[in-house]
Formats: structure tokens, sequence, C-alpha cells
């Protein structure tokens, strides 16, 4: 088997057997649309085949491996939104790794990016653990909500555009649902920064014309669909790539969030 099957068990599989699957960018349209709570949309996100590609990618690699995981069982399916339920932050990354997420079925965990952006997480106090290592560690978010805003990993960390299109559906669905207590939202990098406006436009949001630039730190006032305000905030994603060179430090990483954790009570 090349990915884990729905409802055998998994820690926090959303799905079952007779959960519903789309196989193409039409069904996921439908079956977002159709989702009228989280768990009826995470089990639809969670066992998604609509992007040939990204299917045969995230299977082949839960079948080949990495050597330092060759032991374990691996995910291999979509990584639905995580968290929590009714959250004032909602954290929005580009895609699953293919040896974080698409192993161990959580977004940002078992990864190096997963280490830095938990670490925050924690020390802002919007994380339970330090560290986000496996779906039954006991990690928690604490009034947050993680989403990818394409669902699978893609080859070189690059999903194609016809792929995005077709996961956008998922986002917006979210968006919606828990729109009425989202007080700040924080994109990780400028792929996030770009999906994430039209997710917010389709899921209500009154957003400023012309789109802001992002960068890190940027912060941008918007209006939820009930007409209250919400501020989106740029980051640097967390990716080794930063965290080497030092373009993100774990103080910039601080700062971001306390600024976060500091909007949603106002």
């Amino acid at each position: 088997m090349t990915y884990v099957p729905p409802g055998s068990g998994w820690p926090g599989d959303p799905a079952r057997p007779g959960t519903p699957v789309a196989h193409d960018p039409a069904e996921v349209r439908e079956l977002a649309r159709e989702s009228r709570t989280l768990a009826e949309l995470t089990a639809a996100q969670s066992v998604c085949r609509a992007c040939p590609r990204l299917v045969g990618w995230r299977e082949e690699v839960a079948t080949v491996k990495r050597r330092a995981f060759a032991e374990e069982t691996y995910w291999g399916r979509p990584i639905a939104g995580w968290g929590d339920e009714r959250p004032e932050v909602l954290i929005v990354g580009l895609a699953p790794a293919a040896h974080g997420g698409n192993r161990t079925g959580r977004i940002f965990t078992g990864d190096r990016s997963g280490d830095w952006l938990f670490a925050s997480l924690y020390r802002t106090g919007l994380a339970a653990r330090e560290t986000s290592l496996r779906a039954d560690d006991g990690q928690r978010l604490i009034g947050a909500r993680m989403v990818a805003a394409v669902r699978c990993a893609p080859p070189a960390n690059k999903p194609e555009p016809a792929e995005r299109a077709a996961c956008l559906p998922w986002l917006s669905r979210e968006v919606a649902l828990i729109s009425v207590d989202v007080r700040v939202v924080v994109a990780l990098g400028g792929f996030a920064w770009q999906a994430i406006w039209p997710a917010l436009k389709d899921a209500g949001y009154a957003l400023p014309r012309p789109r802001p630039p992002f960068g890190h730190g940027a912060e941008v006032e918007i209006t939820s669909p009930r007409g209250s305000s919400a501020r989106l905030l740029g980051c640097y994603h967390p990716s080794q790539q930063n965290t080497f060179t030092g373009r993100v430090t774990a103080r910039m990483l601080d700062d971001l969030f306390t600024r976060a954790n500091a909007l949603r009570v106002l």
C-alpha cells in the first residue's frame, strides 16, 4: 500500500472508508461547496485525488521513503487543515514536505521548518508543545489553525498553477467556515501570501486594492464577511534555506507571532 487507507486507525485521520473522493477539479469544487462542517471538509480534503502528478509523487515518496525513515509507514495522502476548530489565528503555508507532512500526516510536522515554527508557536503561547513530531504526539494548537494552500506534497516543492487552482476550493471553504472567529491570518512565505488572497475573496472578505506586496512583518487590514476587522500578516517561511542564511531568525518568528497573539485579543 502506497498510502494509509482512510479509517484504518491512523491517529487523527479525519476520513472513513466511505468518505467521498474528488477525482478532478470539478469534484473538488462540488465537495468543498457541499461541506457544511470542518469535519466533512477535512475528511474530503484528506482523500482527494484530483491532481494526477501530485497523487503519483506523494505515493511514490511514501513507497520509496527516505533512508532515515525506511521503517516507518508514510501517510501518503493530502494534508487536511489542523488545529483549533474555532481559531482566532489562521496560519497558511505552501504545501506539505515530502518527508514531513507527507510522512506524518500533519502539516509542518517532522521536518526542519516545522521544528522552527512550532518552537516559536510554543514560546508565544499558540502551541502546547515545543515540537511536532508525529500525529499522536499530544501536540495541539491554542486558538490557532494551520492549513496548506496546496494539500499534497509537490515535486521539488513547486506545485503547478493548475494544481494550485484545483486545490483553491478546499482553502476557500475552510477560510469561510472559520471566518466568524478568525482575527489574524499569517501567510508563511510569498506563495502563501498570493494563495490566500483569492481564498479570502471567495470566503467573502473585503480586501484592499491594489494587493499590498509581501514582506516579513507586512500587515494589512481586511474585513470579514460579518463586517469585523481582521489582519493579514506576512512572515518569511522558516525553510532551511531561510533559517540557515539568517534571513529568518527565532527572534523574527517570535516577534511576528507575538504580534499575532496581541491582535487576536484586540
